[in-house]
């Protein structure tokens, strides 16, 4: 893959992945209203597309890593939509088995992107894509989560703290995988923005935005410290920042990432 489409592509699938992880790998199912997951999982759905539809405009002719991250992206999207659809069908058991498998999917989709870089390893560039997973995928849960706090009254604390916590540690992997990915130039970055091939700009500026996200995660679990319900309509603004943050330094650190 290669292009601005390629580096899109790379984002949403560590958003989709970690988004999908998240929200089965965790006890939501026994914590909150299923439409929850029906809300998330249409989200899912649309973000498999995008990523899909971002694939197929920057794969290279002959690239098998990138042909393979075509059709794992469109059969994730596909799952999802499919187990989306079983949950409102109230088919919760299948919806629930088909939204575990996404998840060893949207796996192999990340390994197949990790084979579409030129930069060192591709074990290294695995594990990079698996961080930011996990950093996308909290920010994004996080703030669905905050909103759906809006519609269940009684749900406990318990969920959107376990979020931030991830959220915390997500940042902490994040940060280590810009590192890992050096600081220096890198002319793909000049197909994204020129000003980003200027002395490693790039990495400086993934660096900062993680940095940012990791002060509004302090910020959020600081103010879920309140009992008032206002509390989680502060952490939820909170959560919109990581969102724009997080999604910003994961754009500039993806901009070397590709040939």
């Amino acid at each position: 893959m290669k292009g601005p489409a390629g580096v899109f592509a790379l984002v949403l699938a560590e958003t989709i992945a970690g988004g999908a992880a998240l929200l089965f790998l965790t006890p939501l199912w026994n914590e909150v209203k299923h439409g929850f997951f029906k809300l998330t999982g249409l989200i899912l759905a649309g973000l498999g597309f995008a990523t899909w539809g971002s694939v197929a405009a920057a794969r290279v002719a002959g690239s098998m890593a990138g042909d393979l991250s075509w059709w794992l992206s469109l059969a994730f999207a596909g799952l999802s939509t499919v187990w989306v659809v079983l949950l409102f069908l109230r088919a919760q058991v299948p919806a629930r088995v088909l939204g575990f498998l996404s998840i060893p999917l949207s796996v192999a989709l990340l390994a197949a992107m990790a084979g579409t870089t030129d930069e060192g390893s591709h074990l290294v560039a695995f594990l990079q894509l698996l961080a930011g997973a996990a950093f996308m995928g909290a920010v994004l849960d996080g703030l669905l989560l905050g909103h759906w706090y809006l519609t269940d009254r009684g749900l406990s604390r318990t969920p959107i703290n376990r979020t931030t916590a991830i959220l915390i540690g997500a940042v902490l992997l994040e940060a280590a995988a810009v590192v890992a990915g050096g600081f220096g130039p890198a002319a793909s970055s000049s197909d994204f923005s020129p000003l980003l091939t200027a002395a490693g700009l790039a990495s400086y500026v993934a660096i900062g935005m993680v940095a940012v996200t990791a002060l509004i995660a302090v910020m959020i679990r600081l103010s879920l410290r309140g009992t008032r319900p206002t509390a989680v309509q502060a952490a939820t603004g909170f959560f919109y920042l990581a969102v724009v943050c997080a999604f910003a330094g994961e754009l500039a650190a993806k901009t070397r990432f590709l040939p």
